[in-house]
């Protein structure tokens, strides 16, 4: 089933520092399957990844966050890192942007540290989710049922803990993309 994502184009939301493996691994999914990937990020040009805490490949985000918008897109996959979500959740159109997909009942990826994102845009309460251990309170104060799994599928939307759960991450977003809407539980 190398071409179930043909036709679907899948957007990828990530900064400065974010995890390399956890964007690698998921696009390499996602265009093996056969979707089309656009790299976005707060601005165009080269993106520097990290290695855990230290420096890695740097990629080019070829799209603004503030010149898309949800619905160009069939679903959507949010990276990790800890320096890559806090910024992102600091960015009123990356926050609309991931909001979006909610609104629109498209599923979504997150693993790691990424699901900050999720909290700032609104869309984590009565969620069951799974993120690195950290941010499990964050989590829980924002509404969500937060489990300890290697990956959690919550209508549409999937999440892993770490970069180790990739594997399971990377099969369930491709089946989740290929499904395609979900209807969405919206926080106020």
């Amino acid at each position: 089933m190398a071409n179930e994502l043909q036709g679907k184009r899948i957007a990828f939301l990530f900064t400065e520092g974010v995890e390399q493996v956890e964007l690698e691994k998921p696009l390499e999914a996602v265009r093996a399957a056969g979707a089309e990937v656009d790299l976005i990020s707060l601005e165009t040009g080269q993106v520097e990844a990290w290695n855990h805490f230290d420096k890695g490949d740097k990629f080019e985000a070829t799209k603004a966050v503030s010149d898309v918008d949800a619905s160009g897109y069939d679903g959507l996959v949010l990276p990790g890192g800890v320096a890559n979500p806090d910024q992102l959740r600091l960015s009123q159109d990356a926050v609309k942007f991931v909001r979006g997909f909610y609104e629109q009942d498209k599923p979504t990826g997150a693993i790691c540290h990424a699901l900050w994102v999720l909290v700032e845009a609104g869309v984590a309460k009565g969620r069951k989710l799974t993120s690195w251990p950290s941010l499990q309170t964050d989590l829980r104060n924002a509404g969500a049922e937060w489990v300890d799994e290697e990956v959690v599928v919550d209508n549409g939307l999937v999440t892993s803990r770490k970069p180790d759960d990739l594997p399971a991450f990377c099969a369930k977003i491709v089946e989740e993309f290929a499904e395609g809407k979900h209807k969405q539980k919206v926080a106020a």
